[in-house]
């Protein structure tokens, strides 16, 4: 049997391009070159997809931010620039593609969609399971109506933000207390992200959440700790031990998970044995409950005051950097990172 050609397809439209563009180098590094024909798709900013030649050079040579090792100035080569839709010769290439991508246009179903299409297997939930996991506010409804516990919340358009700004403050102010989250519904990566103490604070996070998004959630703050799951599977998933970020900032904002050597993440994550089958199995609820499948990283938040534990989010593509808790927490668990990549791509093709 030859080898398998696997398209790893990273950058995209979303305020997390630089983080697809780590995630998918530590992810293209780790791969057994004896089994896998390597093929770099990147896509821009613009969403142009590019090939041929060195993609992941020519974007970083574009890139905003600087991410982790490695990033020296490579020779881009003879790259191909297509537009916003890839050659479907391309496409129907490959064995397996695996989407680096994180947020919008990579996570949210629609490049699964597009995989779809062209008939091609690709690591990660599929368009339904990807679509709802993006989306903060549905996932959150989803997860109430399965009985799994949510911290309180509101959901504000842009729209009403724009046009009825006190209305929406009241309503907030009516039903939650400070401090508050303010959230983008479909952002990854603690972009637009912002934490606010007062009515002030709160309306600058509407306005910032508003940048990046048509739909936002604002948040019940509670004073607490960052508890992360990993699960791994599709019919019969297996959670991770869970691993707890300790931000080096007031809380984990994009500037504390990229850029702050202060912060740490301990795996695993220091709590009671019977809190980490709590963990777990809230996580394997959540995962079965939006049907995801292949990988998700699932986020709780850990009341420090009352150890009630609540169910914040999961990310179906998350982080794939050498210091990501996703492999992080499946290292520890005995999974190790070019493990955890052959995994993946088997439960791509268990799928087809």
């Amino acid at each position: 049997m030859g080898k398998l050609r696997v398209g790893v397809i990273f950058g995209g439209r979303s305020g997390e391009h630089e983080v697809s563009l780590v995630s998918a180098q530590s992810v293209m590094e780790a791969m057994d070159r004896r089994k896998y024909e390597i093929v770099p798709i990147g896509i821009d900013r613009e969403g142009r997809w590019i090939g041929g030649g060195n993609p992941m050079a020519y974007l970083r040579s574009r890139a905003k931010l600087q991410l982790g090792d490695g990033w020296t100035s490579e020779d881009p080569g003879d790259c191909t620039i297509w537009g916003k839709l890839p050659p479907i010769e391309l496409l129907e290439s490959l064995d397996v593609a695996f989407p680096v991508l994180h947020g919008p246009y990579g996570e949210d179903g629609t490049i699964q969609g597009l995989l779809e299409m062209a008939g091609v297997p690709y690591v990660g939930s599929g368009v339904a399971a990807s679509a709802v996991g993006m989306d903060k506010a549905i996932s959150k409804a989803l997860f109430q109506a399965k009985g799994l516990p949510v911290l309180p919340y509101v959901v504000v358009s842009r729209k009403k933000w724009q046009e009825q700004k006190s209305s929406v403050i009241r309503e907030v102010e009516g039903q939650l207390r400070y401090p508050m989250f303010v959230k983008p519904a479909n952002l990854g990566s603690s972009v637009g992200i912002s934490k606010a103490k007062n009515r002030e604070e709160l309306e600058k996070g509407l306005d910032l959440a508003s940048e990046y998004d048509r739909k936002m959630l604002v948040e019940q703050g509670i004073s607490a700790r960052e508890i992360e799951c990993g699960v791994l599977g599709n019919e019969e998933p297996e959670a991770s031990v869970p691993g707890e970020v300790v931000p080096g900032k007031e809380w984990y904002d994009y500037e504390a998970k990229y850029q702050d050597n202060n912060t740490k993440l301990l795996v695993p994550a220091p709590i009671p044995p019977e809190l980490t089958e709590q963990v777990r199995e809230i996580s394997l609820q959540a995962y079965r409950a939006l049907g995801c499948r292949g990988l998700s990283r699932v986020d709780f938040l850990l009341d420090k005051e009352t150890g009630k534990i609540y169910l914040n989010e999961i990310n179906t593509m998350p982080g794939f950097t050498p210091v990501s808790m996703y492999p992080l927490v499946w290292k520890a668990t005995g999974v190790s990172y070019p493990a955890l990549v052959d995994r993946l791509i088997a439960l791509a093709l268990e799928e087809a």
